[in-house]
């Protein structure tokens, strides 16, 4: 139904009014008592599908990827369509309104999205307030720098935002790959990255402690554009700092053959979905074989049906996330995958 009633009104509107529209209604509809019936059409519910990554147990290995519920506004309604894990971010220690719109573009013909958004979000305290609610479903923190905030300083940002959110998510992402935020991919190089992540261990030590709670997994979630030398590098980023996965990848600022109108394809921003598949998967594929499977890896990009999936988890991935694809293909997307998922094992 969603792909062939509700979405093509949906896209007869400006893409980012259509997701504040889709919030409001998701958030009516749950008012209203349509939780139950969500989570009956949604919801697989098979003890196969748990899995136990980086210390934490999740119902099932689908989540809802960064960007989507930024403020952490939704994530327990979310969880009413089967994800199983939802990641709320990237958060930032001050709120900020993002980069001028408009910044959110279709590309039908490839079924993608180009977002230059900018980490608009309102700030890591009202994402604290709203995560204070009881949760259904388990929840990472996707944390960033503020835009005006120059790179030497960004650690203090990165702090701030992992000491709020500490007592209130089951695991970090430390976003150093977005390609809207100018200078922040930056990070990523060898040195300042090392220096980030070891930062945040120590702080993870310390607040565990102080708070009476087990230390947090920390990932970070790179970009689909690095080399193979790069990459080589994250492997031995995550072995010299010790932290607890890879998140693989983010968007693109590549722009390959696309089928879209040139006016389209030649907005900046980070390119996602199906013309992401290949190479995210492709680097899923290096960091696990590489590595020799050192450390854990959730997939990303590109996913649009129950095979994309399994593509990501049969080259290395112990877990996947959606948000292009969730927008394309509706909420049955997430059923089906887990769905495949269980008729594999059979």
């Amino acid at each position: 139904m969603y792909k062939f009633l509700i979405r093509p009104v949906l896209f007869l509107f400006d893409p980012e009014a259509v997701h504040h529209f889709s919030f409001w209604a998701i958030k009516l509809l749950s008012r209203l008592g349509f939780s139950g019936l969500f989570r009956k059409i949604f919801n697989v519910n098979d003890p196969r599908l748990e899995r136990e990554v980086f210390g934490v147990k999740f119902k099932n290995p689908v989540g809802l990827a960064a960007g989507f519920d930024k403020n952490a506004k939704l994530y327990n309604e979310f969880s009413d369509f089967g994800f199983g894990f939802v990641e709320i971010g990237t958060v930032t220690p001050k709120p900020q309104p993002g980069n001028p719109k408009k910044r959110l573009f279709r590309l039908k013909r490839d079924k993608a999205i180009i977002n230059r958004m900018g980490f608009n979000n309102q700030g890591v305290f009202e994402a604290v307030e709203q995560l204070k609610k009881k949760h259904r479903v388990i929840i990472g923190g996707n944390i960033g720098k503020n835009k005006v905030t120059p790179n030497k300083d960004a650690i203090k940002d990165y702090l701030i935002c992992f000491e709020a959110l500490f007592e209130h998510v089951d695991y970090f992402v430390v976003n150093v790959s977005s390609p809207n935020t100018p200078g922040l991919r930056e990070l990523q190089d060898k040195e300042p990255l090392t220096k980030l992540l070891k930062k945040l261990k120590s702080q993870n030590s310390k607040l565990a402690k102080s708070f009476g709670l087990k230390q947090k997994p920390i990932l970070l979630k790179i970009a689909p554009d690095l080399t193979d030398d790069q990459l080589r590098d994250i492997i031995e980023i995550v072995a010299d700092t010790k932290i607890d996965g890879v998140i693989a990848t983010n968007t693109t600022i590549e722009r390959k053959e696309l089928k879209s109108d040139l006016y389209l394809t030649e907005e900046n921003g980070g390119l996602s979905g199906k013309p992401l598949k290949n190479r995210s998967t492709k680097v899923i594929r290096f960091l696990a074989d590489n590595s020799k499977k050192a450390f854990p890896i959730i997939g990303v990009g590109g996913i649009h049906s129950p095979e994309d999936a399994l593509e990501k988890l049969d080259a290395g991935a112990d877990l996947v996330q959606l948000y292009t694809g969730f927008i394309y293909e509706g909420p049955a997307l997430i059923k089906k995958i887990n769905k495949a998922i269980l008729e594999k094992m059979d």
